[in-house]
């Protein structure tokens, strides 16, 4: 009796990276190279990205396949983010950029909350492992911050002061856990036409930004104050997305009518964000936010949350 093996495994890692909300964006008025000097405050959430890179034969190239809520939004060519850190590990390297990548969605899509940038992250940390690199956090810090501002916080997650374009980072110290509620709709705002707004509405003169604005803010995450840190939530790119999407208001609206410590356009929107009281209070926004229709998706989480971790 004959009898056959199956062919081994591909060898694979897979990688979990986090989403974000802005809890402060403060923007400067426009540079001569195009860009915005910001302080900001990121804090990761606990929604998720996760990224498997499985080994493939030597010449293959990269591949990619999503799934999860909104798959079908993103996609599955060179300008993925997640194909493009692949591509970056490997030059970076000096290996061949050979891999197929695996991502599973759960973080919302286009909503200012950087999903692509979290399977951006992912991918390093899976690709450095399955190529065997060894490249330190820090080094694949400066990759991420070449693919993207959001990228090294990704990498990083927790919490954090980001400065420069955002990527410069210093950890924030933190106490407790925070509550979040994300109202997300389905149509995407344009990170680049909200910034263009946003040089409107300043007509040029936005003032300089500073870190000793955020002093309220980092008070709060010291001290673990939900409601201090409500209070001091902000987003200089606020008006501007408002101005593009004014049912925003609305949103926003209806989580302070419900109680909400505080709410939020997340970064550059469509994404509204509210702290919440406790979990079941999270729950009581969403569910008014559904019902009123202020929302195409609601979604509940955590933070602070760690950064971009392997899980195989």
């Amino acid at each position: 009796m004959t009898s056959y093996l199956a062919p081994a495994p591909q060898p694979s890692v897979r990688v979990r990276a986090p989403g974000k909300v802005n809890l402060s964006l403060r923007v400067g008025p426009v540079q001569e190279d195009g860009f915005h000097p910001l302080v900001t405050i990121f804090q990761a959430v606990a929604l998720y990205e996760e990224v498997t890179a499985t080994q493939v034969p030597v010449g293959a190239g990269i591949s990619i396949a999503v799934d999860g809520p909104q798959a079908d939004r993103v996609p599955l060519d060179e300008t993925n983010l997640a194909w493009r850190a692949a591509e970056a590990l490997a030059r970076h390297t000096g290996v061949e950029p050979d891999v197929a990548l695996h991502v599973t969605k759960g973080v919302p899509v286009a909503g200012g909350m950087a999903g692509g940038s979290a399977d951006a992250a992912a991918t390093l940390v899976a690709c450095d492992a399955l190529w065997e690199t060894g490249l330190p956090r820090a080094e694949l810090a400066v990759v991420a911050a070449g693919l993207g501002s959001d990228v090294p916080f990704a990498l990083l997650g927790h919490t954090a002061v980001g400065t420069g374009r955002g990527d410069l980072l210093t950890p924030a110290m933190t106490r407790g856990e925070f509550h979040w509620v994300f109202a997300v709709s389905d149509d995407g705002l344009s990170t680049p036409e909200v910034y263009r707004r946003f040089d409107e509405l300043t007509a040029g003169q936005a003032r300089d930004v500073e870190l000793a604005d955020e002093a309220p803010l980092m008070h709060a995450l010291r001290a673990g104050d939900p409601h201090a840190l409500g209070a001091a939530l902000h987003n200089d790119l606020e008006p501007a997305a408002l101005s593009l999407r004014p049912e925003l208001e609305r949103t926003l609206t209806l989580a302070r009518e419900g109680g909400a410590l505080g709410a939020v356009v997340s970064g550059s929107g469509p994404t509204v964000a509210a702290l919440a009281r406790s979990r079941q209070h999270a729950l009581a926004i969403a569910a008014t936010w559904t019902a009123e229709g202020a929302a195409d998706t609601v979604w509940c989480t955590t933070a602070p949350a760690h950064g971009a971790r392997l899980l195989t």
